[in-house]
């Protein structure tokens, strides 16, 4: 299972800089699993990720949730819910080509935001599911 989400983040992060609108509105292919020192906002990073054995009988597969946090130093909520928006549409219901696994299902299944004032910064996490087989 543990390769299927490699695999699956690897394959989020592809679709994710091959959204050029989105590349631009981050300033860049700000996308990251660990964020690095005294990068610029806005950015996006790769959140909690839980996975579940969701074999069958005859396919093996697992079940993935995993979060995608925007974070915006933006005054407002405005850039951090657009960014949130591209984020959407690069990955709801697409049929992101993994390497070594067959995609079944991805989807968003809640979004969130939030201001956290110790860092002023909008924290949009955006919760995902994506079901993968084995080919």
């Amino acid at each position: 299972m543990t390769a299927a989400t490699l695999d699956l983040q690897e394959a989020v992060f592809a679709a994710l800089k091959a959204d050029s609108a989105l590349v631009t509105a981050l300033g860049g292919a700000k996308f990251h699993d660990v964020t690095p020192a005294n990068l610029n906002f806005p950015y996006i990073t790769f959140g909690r990720t839980s996975t579940y054995d969701w074999s069958t009988g005859t396919e093996e597969g697992s079940e993935h949730l995993f979060t995608l946090h925007v974070w915006s130093k933006q005054k407002g909520r405005r850039e951090a819910l657009a960014l949130m928006e591209r984020v959407r549409a690069a990955l709801h219901e697409k049929d992101l080509a993994l390497s070594g696994h067959d995609l079944v299902n991805l989807r968003l299944e809640f979004s969130d935001i939030r201001f956290d004032e110790d860092l002023a910064v909008f924290d949009g996490s955006m919760r995902f599911r994506a079901v993968v087989e084995l080919p």
